[in-house]
């Protein structure tokens, strides 16, 4: 599973429900998808958990038959409810323990980390993988901690035999810094969302993968 994880992490969209308002969040991510994206978060800070559990049914659709995996971001209710692939916590979200609790073994769960001692503190047991960052600064999170940059991408990706993600400000030309960097994948929002043609958006990033070019 952990093989096969870490292919999925290879382009992790995270929607945006206000960038994504022109096309929205359902379309962008089918046509996302169809452009290569391998994994996709439903992100929605201001929506209720009945709100989530509908848009997430929504996006099972679109994704059934695709072999990408949904994730609900903070909200495991939302996440059991809908029938998702699993959730993604932050550190001021309810416990890892809690989270896998609440979910299962079967579910996938992803746990945010910002520093040595978060990375350190994630649990195998529980936690499947790691979103690292913020690699730069993001207009889409407004209370990200410090950037990391590469090497402190780097550093973090290296205490933990876990599957990781970069995030934080990503776009295309940045997969070469963050593969380099040991993460198996990259966290993208705006790089996706909002943009006019969302499959070419998405596209654009298998010219930067060294296994595509």
């Amino acid at each position: 599973m952990m093989a096969e994880l870490r292919n999925q992490l290879r382009l992790y969209l995270v929607t945006d429900p206000k960038l994504c308002a022109q096309t929205g969040v359902v379309e962008t991510v089918r046509r996302a998808v169809a452009g290569g994206v391998t994994m996709v978060q439903l992100r929605d800070k201001h929506a209720t958990t009945a709100q989530r559990i509908e848009r997430a049914i929504a996006v099972k659709e679109v994704l059934q038959g695709t072999g990408v995996p949904l994730i609900i971001n903070d909200d495991v209710t939302a996440a059991v409810a809908a029938g998702a692939d699993g959730a993604h916590i932050g550190q001021g979200d309810i416990s890892p323990v809690q989270a896998r609790a609440m979910l299962g073994a079967g579910k996938i769960l992803g746990l945010s980390c910002q520093t040595v001692q978060t990375v350190r503190n994630a649990d195998p047991a529980l936690v499947d993988y790691l979103g690292l960052g913020p690699v730069f600064g993001t207009s889409t999170k407004d209370d990200h901690a410090q950037p990391v940059g590469f090497d402190g991408l780097a550093e973090l990706v290296a205490l933990s035999s876990l599957p990781s993600v970069a995030i934080g400000g990503l776009k295309a030309d940045h997969i070469k810094g963050v593969l380099g960097s040991g993460a198996d994948g990259m966290a993208v929002v705006s790089a996706i969302c909002g943009q006019a043609d969302p499959q070419a958006a998405a596209g654009a990033f298998d010219a930067f993968d060294p296994e595509h070019s």
